[in-house]
């Protein structure tokens, strides 16, 4: 199978913002307990946090963490996460239905965040709290000293303001599921009202309002319409979310999803652009893709097990041990949003550590990556830059989610600082290798070309603790550079990052 790629300096889709590499974390199962903090642990720092996992986040570059939730965050009131650690309450948390020590809060939070070389995405209640708890929370997190809520961050050990900018105004309020869910017009004068006061604080922030939970939602896109003519003028962002699933086990459907997020994305900023022109608006408001990841491997499993639980604090939950299949799933979603980085400014895979994350951790034992650590640690750390439009030429096959899919998936981006053309490229084909011949137009003289690939002949290998480097990225040779004409061959089933030199 042969593909034909043509990338011109002059057609480019947008400069990309670095957040489009962010993560997330939450109050949920072992994603904070025993997953960033664990006291007793052998690498634990000066506060109780796992220096093992900061190393493994450090390295994956994630340029923004958002927390505390997610869905626990409708429920959770964020008093209970200051002051001394041992007069701190536990709550039930709704939303899991599990126990909450609050032992970690926005202090400890904000400390493991500088440690991971990581900025804060803050999310407010709007569930079950409102604009006087959120407006109270703001000043606590960022004004400089002389009112109440900041005077008592001083008195709980931290002088300086954390000087947060980006806001989530809630999470998945279209869910019937959440805490305080809402109709959009009821979440839409909410979020406004919001908004207002927080900006009356500070226009500086960056503030998140929500869409729709999923594109198979009864109320998308209405939703969205609803509640940006509420907010439009107040807001910067509205989040999506999408998770990714195969329970059928057939790789052609589900390497065709992004087609689906494709689409998402486009309807959503078509909504976007509807608003904007009805309400004659001068700002802009872009996506949010806040919560996005593979999720099904234990989600069947755990809706069971929550059934017949007490109230255990920090239980194994959603973690799903990834295979290779989903190396090339999360390959084809970083592609998607590098290709529409136009309007799809912020994204944070969701979670970080242990709960559908790309890092698992041992409790008093080992941290490792699991396989989709390492396209997210390659787009993160390469596909920075401009997002380049290519024409692409290649074989395509039928969906029962979209036609003409492509069995190359490629996204390309030019960083001019560094001197270099990033491509990752999927071959989404099962059976065949691909010949790619990759031209490059108007960047100069091409000087050096790398190769790196992750292949394995099993879709269903995992990296395990005792085995976890099953699946991981190999230099290749056989990339041939000449004329800045580039041709390699991938195998079947393969993501590949191609990195030249100019």
């Amino acid at each position: 199978m042969k593909a034909r790629v043509t990338a011109h300096a002059r057609y480019s889709i947008a400069e990309i913002d670095k957040r489009l590499y962010g993560s997330f974390l939450e109050h949920l199962g072992r994603a904070v307990y025993t997953g960033i903090y664990e006291p007793d642990h052998p690498s634990a720092d000066e506060n109780g946090m796992r220096r093992d996992v900061i190393e493994l986040v450090r390295d994956l570059d994630t340029p923004i963490c958002r927390y505390p939730g997610g869905n626990f965050v409708s429920a959770y009131n964020w008093e209970d996460g200051i002051g001394p650690k041992e007069e701190r309450p536990t709550r039930l948390d709704l939303a899991w239905h599990t126990s909450e020590s609050n032992q970690v809060g926005i202090h400890e939070f904000a400390d493991w965040a500088a440690s991971a070389n990581t900025e804060m995405m803050l999310a407010v209640n709007l569930g079950s709290r409102g604009l006087d708890a959120a407006r109270n929370f703001v000043e606590y997190v960022n004004h400089p000293g002389g009112s109440y809520w900041s005077d008592l961050r001083k008195k709980n050990g931290r002088a300086d303001p954390w000087d947060v900018r980006l806001w989530c105004l809630g999470n998945e309020m279209d869910g019937p599921w959440q805490v305080g869910h809402k109709s959009a017009a009821e979440y839409g004068h909410l979020a406004n009202e919001t908004a207002k006061a927080l900006r009356a604080f500070d226009d500086r922030l960056e503030l998140v309002v929500c869409g729709s939970s999923h594109s198979n939602m009864p109320t998308y896109p209405q939703w969205e319409a609803t509640v940006l003519e509420e907010t439009f003028e107040q807001v910067d962002y509205i989040s999506l979310h999408m998770y990714f699933e195969n329970y059928e086990k057939n790789p052609r459907e589900y390497l065709a999803l992004p087609e689906k997020l494709d689409r998402y994305i486009g309807t959503v900023g078509g909504v976007i652009d509807y608003v904007k022109a009805k309400k004659r608006a001068k700002n802009d408001v872009r996506i949010s893709f806040d919560e996005w990841n593979v999720w099904y491997h234990e989600r069947k499993n755990d809706a069971e097990r929550m059934k017949s639980w007490g109230w255990p604090h920090a239980p194994a939950l959603l973690e799903d041990i990834y295979n290779f299949e989903d190396v090339l799933q999360v390959g084809c979603i970083l592609n998607t949003f590098i290709r529409r980085s136009d309007i799809v400014r912020i994204a944070c895979i969701a979670q970080l550590v242990n709960v559908i994350a790309p890092i698992m951790t041992a409790p008093g034992g080992a941290a490792w990556r699991q396989t989709i650590y390492y396209p997210f640690q390659f787009a993160s750390r390469h596909g920075r830059g401009t997002a380049l439009q290519l024409d692409v030429d290649c074989p395509s096959y039928d969906a029962d989610v979209a036609s003409g899919v492509s069995y190359l998936d490629i996204a390309g981006v030019h960083d001019g600082d560094a001197g270099t053309l990033t491509f990752f490229a999927v071959n989404r084909n099962a059976d065949e290798p691909m010949e790619i011949a990759l031209s490059l137009e108007g960047f100069g003289s091409a000087r050096s070309v790398e190769h790196t690939l992750i292949k394995h002949d099993d879709l269903e290998a995992r990296n395990t603790e005792e085995n976890p480097d099953t699946v991981k990225p190999v230099t290749q040779g056989g990339a041939e550079l000449s004329d800045n004409k580039l041709t390699l061959t991938v195998p079947a089933h393969s993501y590949s990052m191609i990195r030249i030199s100019l």
